[in-house]
Parts: structure tokens; C-alpha cells; sequence
């Protein structure tokens, strides 16, 4: 196992700077995720680790190893692409292989190592088959199974799954969490899909305009969002936003809106005397911490309910402002509808409107 170290990266494309400063340590054997919209600058960053996109600023190191000016054959690296990029003229054995055959590597060992992958990734009774003769996924498990009989030290996945239907993502993410666990190598995988980077990986990097927003495991990232972007970038449906004041009340810090007035937490929340007592919020709450029930503190009608299978989505019209709430038991919530709710204000996130950090 390899650890993948950047340094003050910086890439250019022409006169545009994409990426600026940038550091990331990758541990030995994790499974980091990078996560964000298009445009971002997740695949670049890939690129880069894999030597495909030349550097202007800082290093990188896979082992230990300074390889900022190595070729990409020389990184010990595999890569995973979004396209399958298979030779469809060749069997899946002769496509898993074909590197090897390259670079020179015994016959021997090419048998094993491509016997070694099949196993593991349920190829076996396909090796003789061709490109065409295959599904989607067994197509994007050969991919898969062509950077494993490099042996890498690291794995690079550039949104492997994007163009497979839903049930297929869904099995494939699986298999990867699987394959990882087995082998316990290092990866790094690029999506912009939350479902991938939450199931998938140790930790999660959400990236926005070429810098890194946060990083932690999913589930800390997910309920202690650091910024506003964050916050509102994960989660289906998305964080429901108030704007307001954060002010101090007789037994602590109170967030007040035209809509709405909540009690915070005292032990988390407390109101910056230096700014008169009052301070401009941005108070967020995560869909599942809004309770529908019949003692609740707020009320408000009934837009919309959306079946979701195992749950539903209930959108509230509080005062003109659109709240989704999380329902999981079969009440009957009928459109304009007058119902009661509370927030669980252990659970929100408040951040300062002007910097959009949380508080």
C-alpha cells in the first residue's frame, strides 16, 4: 500500500489558473472520494496524481516517491476511466492483459495476475467473450479488472460508474466497497453522485472552484457541514436554508426570522457579544431533522407529498418559505393540509451569513 502526498499543487490551462495551492494526503490503503459539481476541479486533480495533466506549481508523491515529472507508466498506478475504452476486436482476456503483453511481463504471471482479478470481480466464465457480447457493467468490471493485474500501489477511478442505469451503479458500488475491503489498497475515486462518495468512502474530499471545502468521513461531513456550499451540495433533498439573526435569549442563543423563531442549543450556539448581541445567520436543517407531529412548536400547510418508496417527502409552506420534511410512517398527509412540526435543534447548522463558515 501507498500513500499519495500533494503539495502545493498548481494547474494551468493556458493563462487560467484551475487549481492553486492545493494540499492533500491520501493514507496508505483509504478510500478517498472526491467529491463535487462539474468544473470543479476533481478530475484535474486525478489527472495530475496519474500524469496525464502537467504540473506548474508543487509536487507529488505516491510511496514516498517524488513522481511530479514522471510518465504515468512509471507512477505504479492503475486507472479506472469513465469511458470503458475496451479493444473490441479482443477477448476480455486478451483486453485485462493486453498492458502486461506490453510491457513485457512473463506469461506465467500474466495468467495468474488475470485469473486473480476475474475471480475477484466474477469474470471467470466471460474471459473468452468479446466487448460486444457483454453488458454495461460486466464491460465496466473488465475495465476495472485491467488496472488490478497491474499490481499498482495506488487506483485511480474517474467516475467509473457515470454511464451504467441505476441498478447496475447500485451493484457496482457493491462490488468496489467489496474489492477495497479484499485488497486493501489505496484509491482515489472522482464522482459528483453523493450517493457514490457517502457508501464508498474513508473519507471524503468536497471540492468547489479548484479548492477543497472539507474533508472527513461521510457521516461527519454529512451532519457537520463546515460551509454553506457543503452544506447545501450534500443531501437529497437538500438542507432547508432560514435566514436570520442569531440573538441571546433568557436561556440562550435564539435564531429569529420572519418566519420562525427557534431556541438553539445553549451548549453548541452562542451569540458574539462583540457584534451588539445580534448576528446575521444562516440557520440549516437537514430534511430528516423535522418532526411531523401533532404537539409540534410550528405549523404550516401542505405543498406537495412526494412518494419515495421507503419514505416520503412532505414539502411544508411556512409563512412563504418551503420546507421539506422526511416522513417514514404511513400517516395520512394530504396536500393543503394544515399539520404541526418541530425541528430537532440539536441537529441544525447555523453559519454566518457573510463568510457562509459555520459557526
Amino acid at each position: 500500500m501507498s500513500g499519495v502526498n500533494v503539495k502545493n499543487l498548481g494547474i494551468r490551462f493556458g493563462s487560467n489558473a484551475v487549481i492553486e495551492h492545493l494540499d492533500l494526503a491520501v493514507n496508505p490503503g483509504e478510500f478517498l472520494v472526491l467529491l463535487g459539481p462539474s468544473g470543479c476541479g476533481k478530475s484535474t486533480l486525478l489527472h495530475s496524481i496519474a500524469g496525464l495533466i502537467d504540473v506548474a506549481e508543487g509536487s507529488i508523491e505516491i510511496g514516498g516517491n517524488d513522481v511530479t515529472e514522471a510518465e504515468p507508466n512509471e507512477r505504479g498506478i492503475g486507472m479506472v476511466f469513465q469511458s470503458y475504452a475496451l479493444y473490441p476486436t479482443m477477448t476480455v482476456e486478451r483486453n485485462m492483459s493486453f498492458g502486461l503483453r506490453v510491457s513485457g511481463t512473463p506469461k506465467p504471471a500474466i495468467e495468474e495476475r488475470v485469473k486473480r482479478a476475474a475471480r475477484m470481480l466474477q469474470l471467470e466464465p466471460l474471459l473468452q467473450r468479446k466487448p460486444s457480447q457483454l453488458s454495461g457493467g460486466q464491460r465496466q468490471r473488465v475495465a476495472i479488472g485491467r488496472a488490478l493485474v497491474r499490481d499498482a500501489n495506488v487506483f485511480l477511478l474517474d467516475e467509473p460508474l457515470s454511464n451504467l442505469d441505476a441498478k447496475l451503479r447500485t451493484e457496482l458500488r457493491r462490488e468496489l466497497k467489496l474489492l477495497h475491503n479484499s485488497l486493501g489498497a489505496t484509491m482515489i475515486y472522482v464522482t459528483h453522485d453523493q450517493v457514490e462518495a457517502m457508501t464508498l468512502a474513508t473519507r471524503v474530499v468536497v471540492m468547489r472552484g479548484g479548492k477543497i471545502q472539507q474533508i472527513g468521513a461521510p457521516v461527519a461531513v454529512y451532519e457537520r457541514p463546515e460551509n454553506l456550499f457543503v452544506a447545501g451540495f450534500l443531501g437529497a433533498p437538500g438542507m432547508n436554508f432560514l435566514k436570520g439573526e442569531l440573538t441571546e435569549g433568557d436561556s440562550g442563543a435564539v435564531f429569529t426570522s420572519t418566519a420562525v423563531k427557534v431556541p438553539l442549543d445553549p451548549a453548541t450556539f452562542k451569540v458574539d457579544t462583540h457584534r451588539s448581541g445580534r448576528r446575521a445567520v444562516v440557520l440549516g436543517i437537514r430534511p430528516e431533522d423535522i418532526r411531523i407531529h401533532e404537539d409540534g412548536e410550528l405549523s404550516g400547510t401542505v405543498q406537495l407529498v412526494e412518494p419515495m418508496g421507503n419514505h416520503r417527502v412532505v414539502w411544508i409552506n411556512m409563512n412563504g418559505i418551503s420546507l421539506s420534511a422526511v416522513l417514514h410512517d404511513d400517516r395520512d398527509i394530504r396536500t393543503d393540509s394544515t399539520i404541526r412540526y418541530s425541528f430537532d435543534v440539536r441537529r441544525v447548522s447555523c453559519f454566518d451569513e457573510a463568510t457562509e463558515q459555520r459557526l
